[in-house]
Parts: C-alpha cells; structure tokens; sequence
C-alpha cells in the first residue's frame, strides 16, 4: 500500500497532467486586419467582361482574418473585400504563412462588386482585365493579416447562434421569396466576456453600388463591420454563404416598381442605402447572438478534400487557359479545388468554390450534422455559379447563370463530394 506521501505525490501528478491536457486543448483565437484598397484606384468589376473606370471611394477595402487553433488543430477564416479570390491566389497567400497547415486556410471572397478584378479575365485582345501588381499586394497583405493573427491567439470562448434575419436586407431578384433568411453568428470572447471576433455568415450579393458608379468600395459590408465593432468590440468578419442565382441586396425602392408584371422595382444605388443595409445586418447578428451560450472549451476539427469538375462550359475554359495566372488544369478538361469541412463547438461548417444557387445551401444544411450549419460560399475558388442540372439552363431566367457556370454537373458533384466529407467527419460537440 502507498504511504500518504506518495499518494500526495501521485494525485500532484495526476493533476498536473489532466491540467496541461485542458490548456493544450483550450480554444484560442487571433484577429489580423489589412487595407487593400488600391492606391492609386483602379477599376472595378462586377463580373465576366470589361471593367469600370474609378473616380472615388466610399470605405477601404479589407482582407481580414481569424485564427482559431485547440490543441493540435489549427485554422484560419479569411474574409477579402473583392468579387473573388481564384485558387491560384490563395496558395500564393498560403505559401507565405508556414505557421499554419495550408489546407486549414479558408479564403473567402464578400462578392462587391465595387473592387479591382483578382481573376485577369482575358480581355479578347490579347491582354486582360486585372493588375498583377495589385494581385500580389494583395496576396502579401492578406498573408500578414494571417501572421498578425496568428501572433495574437489568446485564450478564448465561443458563443454560436442562428436565426432569422429582420428587415429589408436580401430578396432573390429572380423569385423574390427563395432565399435563405437564417443569419448564423459565430463570436470569440475574452475569458472576460469582451468581444475578440464576431462572424457573420449570411448569403447575399453586396452590390448596392455595382460596378458602374465609378467607386471602389466594399458595399455594404463596410458599414456592416463598422457597426459590429463599434458595438461589440473586436473585429468583425463577413463570410457570405449560398448567395447564387440571385440572392442580392434588398435595395428595391417598393414604391417605384419597374414591371408589375415580373416583379421588378428600381434600385436605390447609392451609400446611404449601403450604410441602412449594412447597419441592420450588424443589429441582426448581434441580435441573434447576444443570448447564446457559452462554450468554454469547444472542439475544434478541420478537414479537406480536393475535388474535379468538369468544365463543359468553353468560354470559361478559355478563361482557364488564357489567363496570366496560370490557373491548374487537368488534361481531361476538368479543374481540381478544394472544399473544406470543419467543427467548431457545436457548428458546423463547410466550404463552396463559387456561387451556389440557395437550394444548395438548403440542402446542404438540412444534411450537415452541426446544431448550426454554415456554408461559406466563393471560398478557397471562384468559379462562377453552381446549380444543380435540374436547374441548369432549365428557364429563360437562368441563362446568365447557366451561361457563366462551369457546368450541369457541377451542382451534382459538390452536393456528392461535401457530403461524403460529411459522413466521414466526426459530429461537432461542445
């Protein structure tokens, strides 16, 4: 038998250990900001085909981003201010931050459509529509958000929530009523409860402005941030979700319908109506989240797959192979992304390399295994919109998005995919 000394000793040791094993597994969480705005300006995209000249500003755009890391595991969201990030840029980012495993890396794009093109789309005349230079300032900047970030971790608990979004912010412009309206909130706190990060993740094009004003801006996902800090503290991040076909925002002016018949208003274009929008999604999220629980320890797991798509469409494989980034490809005229699942307390979520028309996201979080499901659309790629082929070139109406898709299957092959990451992934836990 022991004598009171050892056993002293023994408990002594024993505590040590199941001590050090809740530090390691302890949540902690960094913040890192950068302006990317261009200096001097340069024109702004909304989509396939030419750019549009600048004469002005309203707001900066950001690349900022969240680290997260519990034990072993670590992982970073990053949020850009521009219309989308191609996967050739976000290995070049990831390239530049060794401290974290390249595959936990999320780079997500808001979608303005009020920044510089990061895609160089081939102009037809031999040249394209993007500045290198501004693609590599901007890759740099976003890798030393990633570092500052990282630098910072400190301890950290998590509060998640879901809920309906109030309020004129978002409308399909196809089909008023099918959209997703759930806001999911996720917000790292200081062991003293304040603020260190507050995510929104919520589908919607930010294009109140558009490409057309002559102004770089990041739309109303400025105004969103703002408010979010200057309320809750910290840093806010905006990942956009399921926002394809056409979720976009509620800038309709009722009283000016355009055509009755379709179902069409005209738009109030300008910053103020950027600033409304932007403020109600603020108050919604810290609405939504304000009386979640407290997860003290949450877990905290990533994982990845790489996945092929065919590109039947053409013109986005001459995009492909006449772009100066030199995009991958395969040689059976299919190209190679990465989608990402990851467990965050009692949330789940997973990644969408473009626009995925709202039924998608439905689906996808209807067979997700989180209390609360996300999807982050236009994250780690950016290929355009993704429907289902039931959807594909099914209406008169989906001939734009059918047109700058990939293909019929590329619905098909992400739902597959996404969900057999799913099934092989542990269920998220407190």
């Amino acid at each position: 038998m022991m004598n009171g000394r050892l056993k002293t000793l023994c408990f002594l040791v024993v505590l040590t250990v199941l001590s050090s094993r809740g530090t390691c597994d302890e949540l902690q969480v960094g913040v890192g900001r950068r302006v990317i705005t261009p200096d001097p300006l340069l024109p702004v995209s909304g989509g396939m085909g030419p750019t549009a000249p600048t004469t002005g500003k309203r707001g900066e755009l950001n690349a900022r981003a969240v680290v997260l890391r519990s034990g072993d595991t670590t992982v970073a969201f990053v949020a850009l201010d521009l219309l989308g990030f191609p996967s050739v840029l976000c290995d070049r980012v990831r390239s530049q931050v060794p401290q974290i495993p390249s595959n936990n890396i999320l780079i997500g794009s808001s979608h303005t459509h009020s920044a510089p093109d990061c895609y160089a789309f081939p102009d037809g005349q031999g040249g394209h529509t993007g500045d290198l230079k501004y693609m590599d300032f901007v890759c740099k900047k976003t890798a030393e958000a990633l570092a500052e970030a990282h630098a910072s971790l400190r301890p950290a608990q998590l509060k998640v929530a879901t809920g309906e979004a109030r309020g004129q912010i978002a409308y399909n412009y196809y089909a008023p009523d099918l959209y997703d309206r759930r806001m999911s909130v996720i917000q790292a706190v200081s062991p003293n409860g304040s603020a260190i990060a507050t995510l929104v993740n919520y589908a919607i094009h930010p294009e109140v402005l558009g490409s057309r004003l002559g102004l770089v801006s990041p739309d109303l996902i400025g105004p969103l941030y703002d408010r979010i800090e200057a309320s809750a503290g910290g840093m806010a991040i905006f990942m956009n979700g399921a926002q394809g076909g056409m979720v976009t925002a509620d800038n309709r002016i009722l009283e000016s319908p355009k055509d009755p018949l379709k179902g069409y208003w005209n738009d109030n274009r300008t910053w103020e109506e950027c600033l409304r929008i932007g403020h109600t999604m603020a108050d919604e999220a810290l609405r939504i989240v304000q009386d979640a629980p407290i997860q003290r320890e949450p877990r905290l797991y990533c994982s990845s797959s790489n996945v092929s798509f065919p590109v039947d469409n053409e013109v986005l494989w001459a995009v492909i192979q006449g772009s100066p980034l030199e995009y991958p490809r395969n040689s059976d005229h299919t190209i190679t992304t990465r989608i990402n699942l990851v467990n965050l307390g009692n949330a789940q979520i997973v990644t969408i390399p473009g626009e995925a028309l709202p039924n998608i996201g439905f689906y996808l979080k209807r067979k997700m295994n989180g209390q609360h499901n996300l999807v982050f659309g236009l994250t780690n790629d950016a290929f355009g919109y993704i429907l289902t082929k039931v959807d594909f070139a099914s209406f008169p109406r989906y001939e734009y998005i059918s047109r700058t898709s990939l293909g019929e299957q590329t619905g098909e092959i992400l739902i597959e995919q996404t969900l057999k990451l799913v099934d092989q992934s542990p269920k998220p836990t407190k």
